[in-house]
């Protein structure tokens, strides 16, 4: 689905510093993984499906699709991947492992999952995918040996960029607002993340391989890992 974009005053991060963190959370689709799967699938091959299915043109299916995912974006049924299947009368699920060949790890992202482990940080992958999509992710690039747990927005009952998200996901990680560090390519999900208290808040400029970097305006962007493994 589209990572939503908010326009704001730059704001310059907190001092980071490895010491003063002792959780990491970290985006899945963009940040972790190569975004070009989703926007691949979301973009181009589920408007395929559904122009075939309908008898429409593939722009103006595109069209009626981007006015549905508009239409439930911030809730739960977004990334509800059953729900898009029963709306559409597609299997979107066996579409996704139709097109797990492009699931990807972005290139640098085991290299900071290994760091993090070589200094002892506790690490969660937060994600708004729902549950049968990072089962096929998981399948396909063992994300999940990497990290302490990864947490879907369905355990949490909200997606990230809801106020609501952050006090029932602290909940279940059991994590310290102030000594964590959380990274995402959506500038929504961080400003809700900034609200809650969270200390350290980076955004992943470079969420597509496919694409070029897009800074974000509001929150200290770094187009890899690297930059903060350096620190």
């Amino acid at each position: 689905m589209h990572k939503t974009k908010l326009s704001s005053s730059p704001i310059i991060g907190k001092a980071f510093g490895w010491d003063r963190v002792d959780h990491v959370l970290l985006d899945m689709d963009g940040t972790l993984l190569d975004r070009h799967f989703d926007n691949v699938f979301f973009e181009e091959e589920l408007p395929r499906r559904y122009a075939a299915k309908e008898g429409l043109g593939w722009e103006e299916a595109r069209r009626r699709l981007f006015a549905m995912y508009r239409a439930t974006e911030g809730n739960l049924s977004w990334t509800d991947l059953p729900y898009w299947s029963r709306l559409l009368g597609i299997d979107v699920v066996g579409l996704t492992r139709e097109f797990q060949h492009l699931i990807e790890f972005h290139p640098d992202a085991v290299e900071f999952l290994t760091h993090l482990r070589a200094q002892g940080k506790r690490v969660h992958v937060v994600t708004n995918a729902h549950e049968d999509g990072v089962a096929i992710k998981v399948a396909r690039t063992g994300i999940d040996r990497y990290v302490d747990g990864i947490i879907n927005a369905f355990q949490v009952g909200y997606l990230k960029m809801r106020a609501e998200y952050w006090p029932s996901c602290q909940r279940l990680i059991g994590f310290e607002p102030a000594r964590s560090l959380y990274i995402d390519d959506d500038e929504a999900c961080l400003a809700a993340a900034q609200a809650y208290g969270i200390g350290y808040l980076y955004h992943r400029a470079k969420s597509s391989s496919q694409l070029p970097p897009q800074p974000s305006s509001r929150f200290p962007s770094i187009e890899t890992f690297h930059e903060l493994m350096k620190r």
